[in-house]
């Protein structure tokens, strides 16, 4: 689809993620943003905002050296254009207005973000990411049939300020050199630390203007225990990753924009049959559990009564029944509801800000 022209985006303060909380990073960016804010159409236009090519490369999972998960052989895309630069400018223009900051979250994995709003809050993003024709092209490069995972993980903000050598003394004077000793990891700190996602497929999209920026790709850990760097998608294009089942990290970016922003967008299969191994670890503990939980439960037991649904139709139409195959259903439901039972924990069990990025484990019984 033809891109609409380039809008120019304001630069956002120069900020030192170390030293403000996650409350004045966005106040920060929200209040130089003011001048952008103003109403504009919030209705989303296929024909003028999406702008997709599709990705030049993609790897499967057995390039990373591990084995197929039950949904697919796809791991990773390379960066593909995904959105017009009026759309991105849509986005930015949401996300940062002042009732947004309410939705602010940090953990021990990353420092500044927002959830939740999008359903609410962001109507062009809502939009967007639920649309026919971004579900088509996502699903195209997975080659299989996706949908938004649900709604409270429609576009999931990460936010950060990139180094510079005038603000960070620990910054090195030659940075290229710094980023390629690979092998000295503890050197180049993480936006997001090591972790598996808690849902089947993410889409992460540039929401900044990266030109000049070095760093921020994400790190994915091969079968092999060796390392792979995909490198960070530019403003409107978005990287598809399987990331459930790989263990990955985004790596922090130097110099460049004086901010950076990615919106995350979680997936999982259209069809009922698949297994959906989905956890909350990742999530629960920056997410507002009423919404969460609720959400998660219901697409849940859409799955099963879809699945009820296919086995009262076999079981009728069979000549003969079944008992090993009626069996089998119910130990599989057994697990498919213990999964749930694990995933919802006590609201005040819960740590608010501690994420354990290992997830559940996947594959095993009970998670389908």
């Amino acid at each position: 689809m033809a891109a609409a022209s380039v809008v120019p985006l304001s630069p956002l303060p120069l900020l030192n993620h170390a030293a403000q909380s996650t409350s004045n990073l966005i106040s920060n960016l929200t209040t130089n943003l003011k001048t952008q804010l103003q109403p504009k159409d919030t209705t989303f236009d296929p024909k003028k905002h999406i702008a997709f090519t599709p990705p030049t490369n993609i790897l499967s999972m057995s390039d990373l050296k591990l084995k197929d998960s039950p949904l697919s052989s796809f791991a990773v895309s390379e960066p593909f254009r995904l959105f017009s630069p009026s759309a991105v400018q849509r986005m930015r223009e949401e996300i940062f207005q002042p009732q947004v900051q309410k939705y602010q979250v940090s953990s021990n994995l990353a420092a500044a973000q927002l959830r939740g709003y999008a359903k609410t809050e962001a109507p062009f993003t809502y939009q967007a990411w639920t649309s026919p024709e971004v579900l088509a092209a996502i699903s195209q490069i997975a080659n299989l049939d996706l949908v938004v995972a649900m709604d409270y993980e429609i576009g999931h903000i990460n936010l950060s300020s990139p180094v510079s050598a005038k603000q960070d003394g620990q910054v090195v004077a030659d940075i290229q050199a710094e980023k390629e000793k690979e092998e000295e990891e503890e050197a180049t700190k993480p936006i997001v630390d090591w972790h598996t996602d808690s849902y089947p497929f993410v889409v992460v999209t540039m929401l900044s203007d990266c030109t000049s920026m070095l760093g921020g790709e994400t790190v994915l850990r091969k079968g092999d225990g060796t390392t792979l760097k995909i490198r960070g998608p530019e403003m409107g294009y978005s990287v598809l990753l399987q990331g459930r089942y790989i263990v990955h990290k985004a790596l922090r970016a130097y110099g460049g924009s004086t901010e950076r922003i990615t919106a995350v967008t979680s997936f999982r299969p259209r069809n009922h049959s698949l297994p959906d191994e989905t956890v909350l670890t990742t999530v629960r503990p920056v997410s507002g559990l009423n919404l969460l939980y609720a959400q998660y439960t219901a697409y849940r037991f859409e799955i099963l009564q879809k699945r009820l649904q296919d086995q009262v139709r076999a079981v009728s139409q069979a000549g003969e029944f079944d008992v090993g195959a009626v069996k089998r259903f119910l130990s599989e439901s057994v697990g498919f509801l213990g999964m749930m039972d694990r995933q919802i924990v006590e609201m005040g069990l819960v740590t608010v800000g501690l994420v354990d990025g290992r997830g559940e484990g996947v594959g095993g019984r009970g998670s389908l």
